[in-house]
């Protein structure tokens, strides 16, 4: 892998990495879990408000109730005391309340019915809320898991890749170290065979006798040359 390839997985695992943060499924479900938590605290609180309007829709048929029992006594002891103006009269309050009384049935009958579809609106929810929960736990527990997972084997990952940069480096610190030896072997060879001076090694003294030897030999020859251009 090159150095850009490393570079842009590098990237790519960094911007994953924070896009998981982003979008943590955990995260997700907590949220969902929240809403439905809130929708059955939503059904609770209908279902409470049902059942004290009804039951303050009771207490008032009781109060007519006594009221229209009260009534009815009066309408016959006026009737015992030949008081039929007096009996028609509470007769005629009494069928007033007894109004009022059927109404009030009604009212609590509907409410009733809106108490028992909400409380079983209020069953239906809490075992779908319970049974999201403990699907929540699991699949938030396989995830850890998964993540835990992934980065081991991200470690491991680095640890490879880490382990092949040095084989590289090893590897190249081994080829250079042997083109040194290379050139110095040719440099070597061509000091041997002259094709190179090495100003830096031998005796100075040495170095002047050869010098001096170099100069008669050309002397000699250029002596020679003259002698036989003469002839």
């Amino acid at each position: 892998m090159g150095f850009l390839e490393r570079m842009s997985a590098v990237v790519q695992a960094k911007m994953n990495k924070i896009m998981n943060r982003i979008e943590d499924p955990r995260e997700v479900l907590e949220v969902s879990y929240e809403k439905q938590l809130q929708l059955l605290q939503n059904v609770k609180r209908g279902v409470a408000e049902v059942t004290t309007s009804k039951k303050r829709l009771e207490l008032q048929k009781a109060k007519l109730q006594m009221n229209i029992d009260k009534l009815d006594g009066q309408a016959k002891e006026a009737i015992s005391a030949s008081r039929e103006d007096l009996a028609r009269k509470a007769l005629e309050s009494k069928a007033l309340m007894q109004a009022q009384l059927n109404t009030l049935e009604g009212e609590i009958n509907e409410l009733n019915n809106q108490q028992q579809k909400l409380q079983a609106a209020e069953t239906r929810l809490a075992t779908k809320v319970e049974a999201f929960r403990t699907k929540k736990e699991t699949i938030k527990a396989q995830y850890t898991a998964a993540d835990a997972q992934v980065k081991i084997t991200e470690s491991v990952t680095g640890i490879s890749e880490e382990m092949a940069d040095v084989g590289l480096a090893v590897q190249r610190a081994e080829e250079k170290t042997e083109d040194m030896k290379a050139r110095s072997a040719a440099l070597d060879e061509l000091l041997e065979s002259g094709t190179l001076t090495d100003y830096s090694g031998g005796d100075e003294i040495e170095s002047e006798l050869a010098r001096v030897k170099a100069k008669n030999t050309v002397d000699d020859e250029m002596a020679r040359l003259k002698a036989e251009m003469n002839k």
